[in-house]
């Protein structure tokens, strides 16, 4: 079986058996299975309290007894299927959906054969070499992933079953997988919300059950260097940001609207936890675990994507959307089908793009020393910067053996303001590997395929109030960190979703104030470095807004001529 060595580093992580490069299902699986599959007049199961029996029977056929589920799941199975799901609902559960995603499960062994098989072919044929397999992510790894979503809506079903083995994932520093948990708040604690988020699952799995998707979803880790080497961006110190010359992007305010609903082809921001989907799978409800729950192919990242470390994102590409919602956090609810009409790109992933950056939690007071501030900048750079970007970077550069890259004496163009900038304050191009091959982040740039997605100019970053609800941000000084991380990473926009935050009220003022000063990256990171100091020492309790523009604190509309920051 090609990709071994890939299969090895997930293997006890999934629920499958291994022998002689074979991968298949234990018998008396492989029979419980083919008789869900033949539906519940051949299986029994035609009721939540059954259905979760079917799962204990499964479980204990895979050894996974020893790790037994919550004592509440099985009446959260049965709360949801015999009680929440009206009888026409269940039927056709029962009936129709179960069969198939009993079938999808047997050929779970042969999708991930064909899986490995293809996988690494993904990225320029093969040439390359770049590994495109299911594994281990691990932090500090830069890589990536392609899963078929038909692949993915086996990994799913294996988490409505409950079949994936947790030992060992906390000391990986891995999420929650299975649906276990879902099902037990919603016994423990009901609450419509709980009921919703898996209303929405339930309805992927219908969705799936009757048309199975051919598309793609990658799933990279984004990591900035915190050593120097040559082909990447590392991770840069606060005299980088204070001493760039890069202006300031485009911004745009929205009132009104939501980041999944842009319709820019932007990159859109995950406010994430350090451990990808939150509390997606427990009883969080609020801007990531939405996400999760309307676009579950997103869910499948848990399994194999350690908790990010501070100079790491995660970027998914492809993730479709199912499900309509309305309200948020306990208002949250299940609205009905979504069909998703975005484009494809070459690799036949849709053009959803969606970056997982986690800010500081509950930092108080510390989030105004530079340490954090620094954190935060470089957090949101590492997810923005722009990989088809490079290839405006290289152009500076020439190949030295393996000794690294050095500047182009003959080359003068705008690009060069950004080369010094990465040479002479504390930022270098670095890269995971530096002779006998190539980084992953080099070919993907490099790669005709990717470049079809990415090499876009007009994409820019859909973002919000990131790191400002539950982890009690500063809302003005998040939205200025997001601003100058775009603007590094050479995006041309920000769509900025305020959600009707009072706090940015005067947002759409403050920001095209300063682009009519154009100002640079530097110019405004020193202005928030010293506002922050301020703010620290006690001397000022204002806002950063109104600390740079006082007019606005008699909501004046006309701003203040302030000078220019050198």
């Amino acid at each position: 079986m090609e990709g071994r060595e890939d299969l090895k580093s997930i293997l006890e992580y999934l629920p499958v058996v291994l022998r002689t490069w074979s991968l298949f299902w234990p018998s008396q699986v492989l029979e419980a299975l083919k008789a869900l599959a033949r539906g519940p007049e051949h299986s029994g199961v035609h009721s939540g309290e059954l259905l979760f029996s079917a799962i204990s029977d499964l479980r204990r056929s895979l050894s996974l007894s020893s790790h037994p589920l919550p004592l509440s799941a099985p009446h959260g199975y049965a709360l949801f299927f015999d009680e929440l799901m009206s009888r026409a609902e269940a039927r056709k559960w029962f009936g129709e959906v179960v069969p198939a995603l009993a079938n999808l499960l047997l050929r779970l062994p042969s999708l991930l054969e064909l899986h490995y098989q293809n996988a690494d072919a993904l990225i320029n044929g093969g040439r390359d070499g770049v590994k495109t397999g299911l594994r281990l992510l691990h932090s500090q790894e830069a890589g990536i992933v392609f899963l078929s979503q038909e692949l993915i809506s086996a990994l799913l079903g294996c988490s409505l079953f409950c079949l994936f083995p947790i030992n060992n994932r906390g000391a990986k520093h891995l999420p929650t997988i299975n649906f276990d948990h879902l099902f037990t708040t919603l016994y423990d604690s009901y609450n419509e919300k709980q009921e919703n988020k898996i209303r929405c699952i339930i309805h992927y799995f219908e969705r799936i059950s009757f048309h199975m998707p051919k598309g793609y979803v990658s799933f990279e880790r984004k990591v900035l260097p915190l050593e120097h080497g040559p082909l990447s961006i590392s991770y840069p110190k606060a005299s980088f940001w204070s001493n760039s010359a890069i202006p300031l992007c485009r911004f745009e305010v929205h009132s009104s609207g939501l980041i999944e609903n842009q319709s820019s082809g932007a990159l859109e921001v995950d406010f994430a936890n350090k451990y990808i989907g939150g509390g997606a799978l427990h009883r969080g409800c609020v801007q990531e675990e939405i996400r999760f729950m309307i676009n579950p192919e997103l869910i499948a990242g848990m399994l194999f994507m350690p908790s990010m470390a501070d100079n790491e994102a995660i970027e998914i590409i492809g993730a479709e959307r199912f499900s309509n919602y309305t309200g948020y956090a306990s208002s949250f609810r299940f609205s009905g089908d979504y069909l998703d009409k975005r484009d494809t790109d070459s690799l036949r992933r849709r053009k959803i793009r969606i970056i997982a950056i986690d800010a500081l939690c509950s930092p108080g007071m510390r989030q105004y020393e530079q340490k954090l501030l620094l954190r935060e900048n470089n957090k949101a750079f590492c997810g923005f910067f722009h990989q088809s970007k490079y290839q405006q970077y290289k152009r500076l550069f020439r190949e030295s053996g393996c000794s690294g890259i050095q500047p182009h004496s003959d080359v003068k163009d705008s690009n060069d303001v950004y080369s010094n900038n990465l040479l002479s304050h504390g930022a270098s191009i670095t890269s995971v590997e530096t002779c006998g091959g190539k980084s992953v982040h080099k070919v993907i740039r490099d790669s005709e395929e990717i470049l079809s997605l990415d090499n876009e100019d007009d994409v820019g970053i859909a973002t919000g109030n990131w790191g400002c609800g539950a982890f009690g941000g500063d809302p003005e000084v998040k939205t200025i960190i997001q601003w100058l991380a775009a603007s590094q990473a050479l995006r041309p926009f920000i769509s900025y979703y305020t959600f009707g935050m009072k706090a940015l009220q005067n947002l759409d003022q403050v920001t095209q104030w300063i682009l009519s000063h154009e100002w640079t990256v530097g110019d405004l990171w020193n202005l928030l470095v010293e506002y922050s100091l301020q703010r620290l020492k006690g001397e000022t309790n204002d806002g950063f807004f109104t600390w740079l523009l006082p007019s606005l604190l008699n909501h004046d509309t006309e701003m203040l001529d302030l000078p220019i920051m050198s």
